[in-house]
């Protein structure tokens, strides 16, 4: 016999865990939908040539191919025809220069699904996981103005999840660029030192000062010291910031584009009512990734910040270049949301949820099982969840099965019930019974679901 494990790298959860986990997705997707993004789906693998689009990526050496057994014997040496998709944004960008015509733009677009990476097993690292993006795609430009409103959305929506404390962190590519060209750092080293300066939370600032100086980037003291110094800025608080960007001192013509456009971000986020105690601008933000060529964004628990970014994203200037001529910027934010309810179960702030089941009807003699289908049936057409008990069984039997399963509410109806034209309701969340008229049954227990969210 075969032992029943799960692959290592997949999280597979207990139904009400599995409640929880929906109820963040639920959430999130009701956010994305109330700014205006419409939902997107692409397949789960894509064509290899279109998926692995350039080399030498760490997120594309952990790719997994996809073979049929029919097809195995035919490949040869070629690459298997087809590979699972290891992020959202790849194939975002097939989709749009696929059905480029067929769009209107800007598209505002959300995806939630699941991603494949081939991470090397270790607690907390996942190789099947959800991942939540929204992004607007321009069609040969995007206003910056859309770059203020992707914090707008992570801010209602991790409010609306209601995990703790966070900071949305801001940065801008442009400005660190432009920091660099005053360095006399040459452009062709820029981007690796972007990607030295965004270790800077992992590694400390003595390992990246020990590479900035060392072979590759030869780096002098005095210009470590400076971008050191640079990346230690912090604000707190919305004129703080504009303070700190003000004390920059002049700069490069890139330089100065990219704090203006930090300031005007800043600015439309007071005018959307994002409180200033959320939001922060962070030099030290650089996001690894090549493409990102403005706005940049990292959230973080406040209380947790050893969990590390929650949500990450920026600007980029042109998503589909490897699959359109057109040009099309855009910007956007991810959530890696298997990775981050991981997380937050382990820290204790998300607690298993109660069954998505309202009431349980309970059977306690075959004679009363027409009445008890017929009794469900009223509770369901009245908007309620309801699981019927199918055999009967000892009460305490059925109540037991309840409070496991999480159903809050029993309906209760015995002979003496009956008899009195009534139906008792066992409460297991307060350990109280009442009884109230069947007729009056469904609107007795919407009005109870009601007042218990109300005291969540």
């Amino acid at each position: 016999m075969i032992k029943p494990r799960t692959p290592p790298g997949v999280l597979e959860l207990l139904p009400r865990d599995q409640i929880a986990f929906q109820r963040m997705l639920d959430t999130i997707r009701a956010t994305f939908e109330r700014f205006g993004f419409l939902p997107v789906e692409t397949p789960v693998f894509e064509l290899s040539d279109v998926l692995l689009t350039k080399s030498g990526g760490e997120t594309e050496r952990q790719v997994y191919f996809v073979q049929s057994t029919g097809a195995l014997e035919k490949t040869g040496d070629a690459l298997p025809e087809l590979a699972l998709r290891f992020d959202l944004t790849v194939p975002l960008a097939r989709y749009v220069a696929e059905h480029e015509h067929d769009l209107a733009f800007p598209f505002r677009r959300y995806q939630m699904q699941r991603v494949y990476r081939g991470e090397r097993a270790q607690r907390g690292r996942f190789r099947e996981f959800y991942q939540c993006d929204i992004d607007v795609i321009g069609k040969d430009t995007l206003s910056p103005r859309y770059d203020a409103e992707i914090p707008a959305v992570i801010h209602a929506a991790f409010s609306a999840l209601n995990i703790g404390a966070f900071t949305i962190q801001l940065n801008h590519r442009k400005l660190l660029r432009g920091f660099f060209e005053g360095q006399g750092i040459a452009d062709d080293r820029q981007v690796a030192v972007l990607r030295e300066i965004d270790k800077l939370d992992k590694r400390g600032e003595d390992a990246v000062k020990a590479t900035l100086a060392g072979e590759g980037f030869g780096l002098g003291a005095d210009a470590i010291d400076r971008l050191m110094a640079f990346s230690r800025v912090r604000s707190q608080g919305h004129d703080d910031a504009l303070a700190k960007l003000d004390a920059l001192g002049a700069g490069t013509p890139l330089f100065e584009e990219g704090r203006e456009e930090l300031r005007a971000l800043l600015q439309r986020l007071r005018a959307m009512g994002v409180p200033e105690s959320d939001y922060a601008i962070n030099l030290s933000i650089a996001r690894g990734l090549d493409y990102y060529t403005g706005m940049v964004y990292e959230t973080q628990l406040d209380a947790h910040p050893q969990i590390g970014s929650i949500c990450s994203g920026g600007r980029y200037d042109n998503l589909a270049s490897h699959y359109s001529k057109s040009r099309l910027p855009g910007v956007g934010i991810s959530i890696g949301l298997t990775r981050l309810f991981w997380q937050l179960r382990e820290a204790g702030l998300v607690a298993t949820a109660d069954s998505s089941v309202d009431v349980l009807v309970s059977l306690l003699d075959d004679a009363e099982l027409d009445h008890a289908l017929a009794l469900s049936q009223r509770l369901r057409a009245a908007g309620l969840n309801v699981e019927t008990q199918q055999e009967p069984r000892k009460l305490a039997k059925q109540l037991q099965y309840a409070d496991r399963a999480g159903i809050r509410f029993v309906a209760i109806r015995g002979e003496d019930e009956a008899a009195k034209g009534v139906v008792a309701v066992r409460d297991l969340r307060r350990g109280e019974q009442f009884e109230v008229a069947e007729a009056e049954l469904p609107s007795a227990l919407r009005t109870e679901l009601e007042q218990a969210k109300l005291k969540l």
